[in-house]
């Protein structure tokens, strides 16, 4: 088996025709500029593209592969260069069994079953132009359009106080709004973990993935997992997810949720800690945010494994962060090291001391060697702000 990495959750800020997609996403989130920044930047052998159902989109991949710049492989998944594309979609279900609004993702072999489900979805959408829109319909069926059209469904970070399904699309369980047989994978979010998230027993079936839902170039691979495959494509993920034929998620890469936005519950706008009883009021310090549920207590809430007790026997989760996010690498010093060593995924995973310390300084070497170990210290975040590595 190889060891490939993968990120799934990537978005297109604009279309070739320059019309937006993704409207909080940057306009160079070109699928051009992702696909090389993600396989020759970042390291990556495997993306998903989250807009694809987009007309313009779908119409742009066609005309990659008419260029002979994409083929379309016979297990699934559109080939470029050294990576696989997988085309799919985040859609936003807030049907009458929903708390709040859920993002789900979905992934399809091929531009044939793609250009179905883009068709089906634009009847049950108000813009099927833009990216991660309302589906009017139920969870139900866009599950069971999903697996009619031979496609992958996973529910989106799941912990995220907003737009998520724990964060308040249902009240303690997926059963409410999902039939638990028809989701294939849940991508935990940025400030969550594996061991947070198998304190929910009815987690314990799923694979977890982390993914960046990057929103700029420079955050895609912020999370990201190896999965040991035989090749690059669709039905390899598909058996991965499963943990079928020996494919499986070898391990996650994912920032400490200390680091993540919303771990801690506090306010969104100066950042003071609240308290669960406060939640959705006013900071008394401020007087002006209002105090977000942090996930940290949101899994304390309807968690029932104790975190200590025996639970399922995952892939490592190694927290690590973006080289990015490491004091002292700035955008200079990542060119450097880029050029260097090739590739992101090269200086965090393989790259010795002795060879980093003759592109950055000792200190920072060993920053992203500590990062590396999973071992740099960090502050928490909360509240919409992210948490900060200590210096």
């Amino acid at each position: 088996m190889n060891q490939l990495f993968a990120d799934l959750h990537i978005h297109l800020g604009s279309t070739y025709q320059g019309k937006p997609v993704k409207i909080s996403a940057s306009p160079n989130l070109t699928l051009p500029n992702v696909l090389d920044t993600a396989f020759l930047v970042k390291g990556l052998q495997i993306v998903g593209i989250i807009d694809c159902h987009v007309p313009a989109v779908i119409d742009e991949l066609e005309h990659m592969i008419k260029g002979n710049e994409l083929y379309e492989h016979e297990d699934g998944g559109l080939i470029y260069k050294n990576g696989c594309l997988l085309p799919g979609s985040e859609i936003e279900i807030y049907d009458g069994s929903c708390n709040g609004p859920i993002h789900v993702l979905v992934y399809f072999p091929d531009l044939y079953h793609l250009k179905q489900f883009s068709n089906w979805l634009s009847s049950r959408m108000t813009n099927v132009n833009l990216s991660s829109q309302r589906f009017y319909g139920t969870a139900l069926e866009l599950q069971e359009k999903t697996k009619e059209l031979s496609g992958i469904f996973v529910i989106a970070h799941a912990f995220t106080p907003f737009k998520s399904m724990y964060g308040k699309g249902v009240k303690t369980s997926l059963i409410e709004v999902f039939n638990p047989e028809l989701i294939d994978a849940i991508e935990l979010g940025l400030s969550s973990d594996s061991k947070m998230a198998d304190q929910i027993s009815e987690l314990h079936p799923y694979s977890f993935l982390t993914n960046s839902d990057a929103h700029s170039l420079e955050k895609i691979a912020r999370e990201y997992q190896v999965l040991e495959l035989e090749q690059p494509t669709f039905l390899e993920l598909k058996l991965a997810l499963a943990g079928r034929s020996g494919r499986r998620v070898k391990s996650n890469f994912g920032l400490n949720p200390l680091l993540g936005k919303y771990y801690s519950t506090c306010c969104a706008k100066c950042g003071e800690p609240g308290t669960l009883e406060n939640v959705g009021k006013r900071c008394s310090v401020c007087g002006k945010g209002k105090i977000i549920k942090g996930v940290f207590d949101r899994i304390q809430e309807i968690g029932n494994v104790d975190p200590q007790s025996k639970t399922p026997n995952r892939p490592e989760y190694i927290h690590q962060v973006p080289l990015e996010f490491i004091p002292g690498i700035g955008p200079g010093t990542l060119k450097k090291l880029r050029t260097a060593f090739g590739t992101d995924m090269q200086v965090i995973h393989r790259t010795s001391l002795k060879d980093l310390v003759t592109i950055v300084p000792e200190k920072i070497a060993r920053h992203i060697l500590s990062s590396r170990n999973g071992q740099l210290s960090v502050q928490p975040g909360g509240g919409g702000k992210y948490g900060t590595i200590n210096k």
